[in-house]
């Protein structure tokens, strides 16, 4: 009896290097103090305005090291950049546990930014050289929505098990060190990786050719309109969510606090709200991967850009919605809302993945890719200490309507007219 004939896409689920993709974005979102982070920086006497600027600090290292990040893994191998960001995330974990002041903590967020600036962008260039060489390029959405699912799979997980943690240590700073144990299991998965990705332009590193070529690619990004349109519109959109999607902690902590909707009050105040806000969080992520990893339906009926242009809309009327919920403490459907955002900003984000993937250079596409994160860096360092001086100086709910009002406005200037369908 004749075997049935796979399709393209259950082969790309069988592919044992597609598993290892998927596999490093499990690992990489093992961040258990994730649901936390910004109650840890509160706790450590902190306001809003300072947390924002130990997100910028986390930017601005960002965005120096984007773009050489990029040559640098043209010239010394993608699987060597990877595995130093990994060295770099850990240096990181370890301030956090200590961190018990702005200075410290600002070494571990310098620490994070560099690990941030030598992940960005390698291993989606990773995935777009084995789709090329296996022929399953055109499948480029198909696969990055289901490698991220796993991500945002892991990102679920992540909460759950820091409920475990939290209960068992009573120390928020303990989930950094447990953080460790996973960026250690991705350093030694990137070594498995096979040698070909780690195959460099030069033999050899000279500094005014790695100006020439960073130099030539920016020309190159610059001339290109509907490229820049892309990334303006995609680290636009990413950086106001990455700016103020950890407010979410304290707007729950307040609302949570005060309604019955705050969980196992059998537990102490500190451990009924730490699990309420893992679980909230968990199932944040796990719809996000379903989301993710159903996107290319959505591609297989409309363009991509026209959905990224109705994405955008969608960010800012929910910005708005929210800021008014917040103003009438309408506690569910702030999580309901909160919810949806994190789900339109994963479902997105393999759309842009599509879209620019089909627009830019092949010898270019680290370069390019670290471009846009640099884009997403410099506006999330003006973003975040902008946005917390503003939310305490006035309120939460008018910074969200002034970010609805950006929104509207960055999407009119960014997007351009679809393919026809």
């Amino acid at each position: 009896m004749n075997e049935p004939i796979l399709t393209t896409r259950q082969i790309i689920k069988k592919d044992p290097q597609i598993k290892k993709f998927c596999a490093y974005g499990f690992l990489k979102d093992l961040k258990f103090f994730e649901p936390f982070l910004v109650l840890v920086l509160l706790n450590a006497n902190l306001n809003l305005f300072q947390v924002g600027l130990l997100y910028s600090i986390r930017e601005i290292v960002n965005y120096i090291f984007e773009i050489p990040s990029g040559v640098f893994a043209d010239h010394f191998g993608k699987k060597t950049e990877l595995n130093l960001c990994f060295i770099f995330y850990i240096i990181s974990f370890i301030f956090f546990y200590f961190g018990t002041n702005f200075w410290l903590l600002a070494f571990a967020m310098l620490f994070f930014g560099l690990g941030e600036a030598f992940r960005s962008g390698t291993h989606k260039a990773m995935i777009y050289e084995y789709l090329e060489e296996k022929n399953w390029f055109s499948e480029k959405s198909f696969v990055y929505g289901r490698t991220r699912s796993f991500s945002l799979t892991g990102s679920a997980i992540s909460a759950f098990i820091s409920i475990l943690l939290v209960l068992r240590f009573d120390n928020l700073r303990l989930l950094f060190l447990f953080g460790i144990i996973p960026y250690l299991a991705d350093f030694f998965l990137i070594l498995s990786y096979p040698a070909k990705f780690n195959q460099k332009q030069k033999s050899a590193f000279q500094f005014t050719s790695f100006l020439n070529l960073l130099f030539g690619s920016l020309k190159n990004i610059i001339r290109n309109n509907e490229e820049m349109k892309l990334m303006l519109s995609s680290s636009s959109f990413d950086a106001i969510f990455k700016s103020i999607k950890d407010y979410i902690q304290p707007i729950l902590q307040a609302a949570l606090l005060a309604s019955p909707l705050l969980l196992f009050k059998s537990l102490s105040i500190d451990d009924s709200l730490e699990t309420t806000l893992a679980i909230i969080y968990g199932f944040f992520y796990i719809f996000s991967a379903i989301g993710s990893r159903n996107v290319y339906r959505l591609t297989d009926k409309k363009p991509a850009r026209l959905l990224m242009n109705r994405f955008y809309d969608l960010f800012a009327l929910a910005f708005f919605i929210l800021a008014i919920c917040i103003r009438q403490d309408l506690i569910l459907p702030i999580i309901l809302i909160y919810f949806f955002l994190f789900i339109l900003k994963d479902v997105r984000r393999p759309l842009f993945v599509d879209v620019i993937g089909d627009t830019m250079q092949k010898n270019e596409r680290v370069t390019v890719l670290s471009v846009e994160s640099q884009f997403k860096a410099l506006f999330t360092a003006l973003f975040a200490p902008l946005f917390g001086f503003i939310a305490d100086q006035f309120s939460i709910p008018l910074l969200f309507l002034l970010i609805a009002l950006t929104s509207l406005l960055a999407n009119r200037f960014f997007s351009s007219p679809s393919k026809p369908e």
